[in-house]
């Protein structure tokens, strides 16, 4: 049994002196002041406790592109960042998590590598639906699907005949169909005669009205089927009104955004500096701000990482081609201090930092995170008055590419809590990584 001694930790929504006492996985209690014989961390006076991030967004890539990423280096990358669940994407693995045989693949290439605890989504591509149900009963928490192409030839796009029927497998088995919502649509596009190197012709090949179309779409197959449906990395300000209309109406619909479509903008991408590519495209500084109105008003429900690196190579840093480039924001470590950093400037109180990226994506999965008795020990220690520059040699990821390099920010992640212990993330530590892999309903479940 031990105790965390904090001058601020996040109870019941407000800042307050406490100990809190860890016994095994839990916490067990809650005290003006740490109670005699149990062994005692004192925080810094500038930190708080608060209930530790999930991130349901994350490409781990490994097996078979672990080149890219993997299971150590992103979840010990997630741990500094504050995190202790991230929920693996089925791509830019290899083989990817469209089977049962894939999926089983994919956990034992896990073992003995998670310093986080790990769930893990499947796909849905057409002719699978009746991989579906065995999936789910293994664990996976739901599905997701491109309506474009993905840029992996073994994860081919779905169309809405392929969503329907998958759609209508899904609803009696409770799970919801992720969306990667972009429809190719004919337009015309003003800077098409642009250099490649240019971010404004890459920014309107993919415009809005693609992720509108595919967001309408969703919509019309959520109010047909009754399945549940997340459009992940929101990018499109312009879909907001009609997504807040479909939960109005009651459908089963929920959202999420990006760090990087919060905090960065189109106006500041350098031409030829592909780090800054992902899909959909990080849109104008206009753009941006609704989408923070979006998170306000809970139109939209949480923000993950979208963690999707590649190896540098991919990126094409010489020719600096945004169109031939690998497209993807490596970021898990940073969202904690990007967010915190970006919302604090528009009037937003931790508070509300800690809803979108710890609550919110928390009971997407089904579970909560709070700092209460009987709650699961998963904690992070902040603080939100230090001022940092990111740098590539504090980050943990596999690759040090992201387009935050050198940005000044405010708050750096103290230390980390899983299930009762500090989780080690010196690379240097010889401590045994204690993730598990998490399932849906399941014993470990995040």
């Amino acid at each position: 049994m031990h105790a965390l001694h904090t001058r601020f930790a996040l109870l019941d929504g407000v800042f307050r002196p406490a100990a809190v006492v860890l016994d095994g996985e839990s916490i067990v209690a809650i005290l003006p002041e740490p109670p005699p014989g149990v062994s005692v961390e004192t925080l810094p006076d500038d930190a708080v406790l608060l209930p530790a991030l999930v991130d349901t967004h994350v490409h781990i890539n490994e097996p078979g592109r672990t080149e890219w990423e993997g299971f150590a280096t992103a979840t010990r990358a997630a741990a500094a960042g504050g995190v202790t669940t991230v929920v693996d994407m089925p791509l830019n693995s290899d083989p990817v998590t469209t089977t049962l045989a894939a999926l089983e693949t994919k956990i034992a290439a896990s073992e003995g590598q998670l310093y986080v605890d790990v769930g893990l989504w499947g796909g849905v591509i057409p002719g699978n639906t009746h991989e579906l149900a065995p999936m789910v009963e293994a664990g996976v928490f739901g599905f997701k699907c491109f309506t474009c192409p993905s840029g992996i030839d073994d994860f081919p796009h779905v169309t809405e005949a392929d969503m329907r029927a998958a759609m209508r497998a899904l609803k009696p088995l409770g799970v919801p169909l992720l969306v990667h919502a972009e429809l190719e649509l004919e337009g015309t596009n003003p800077y098409a005669d642009a250099s490649p190197r240019a971010y404004l012709r890459y920014l309107h090949a993919r415009p809005r009205a693609w992720e509108d179309a595919a967001i309408a779409m969703t919509i019309r197959l959520v109010r047909e089927t009754g399945c549940r449906a997340h459009i992940v990395h929101l990018s499109s300000a312009s879909a907001l009104p009609m997504i807040k209309s479909a939960k109005a109406e009651g459908l089963p619909i929920s959202v999420e955004t990006c760090p990087h479509y919060l905090c960065l903008a189109a106006e500041d991408v350098p031409d030829g500096d592909t780090a800054w590519k992902c899909a959909p495209p990080i849109r104008e500084a206009e753009n941006r701000e609704i989408l923070w109105r979006g998170l306000a008003e809970g139109v939209i429900d949480f923000v993950i990482s979208d963690h999707s690196p590649c190896v540098p190579a991919l990126k094409l840093p010489e020719r600096g081609d945004f169109l031939d480039a690998w497209g993807g924001i490596a970021s898990l470590q940073l969202g904690l201090p990007n967010v915190w950093t970006a919302a604090r400037r528009r009037g937003f109180a931790l508070t509300d930092v800690i809803r979108w990226m710890s609550g919110g994506p928390a009971a997407f999965l089904g579970t909560d995170r709070r700092i209460a008795v009987g709650a699961r020990a998963d904690l992070v220690a902040f603080c939100p008055e230090r001022d940092v520059t990111i740098t590539a040699e504090a980050l943990l990821h596999r690759h040090k590419l992201t387009p935050y390099l050198g940005t000044r920010v405010h708050g750096s992640v103290h230390g980390t809590w899983m299930r009762g212990a500090r989780v080690a993330t010196d690379p240097a530590s010889d401590e045994a990584p204690r993730g598990r892999i998490v399932r849906r309903g399941g014993e470990g479940r995040a």
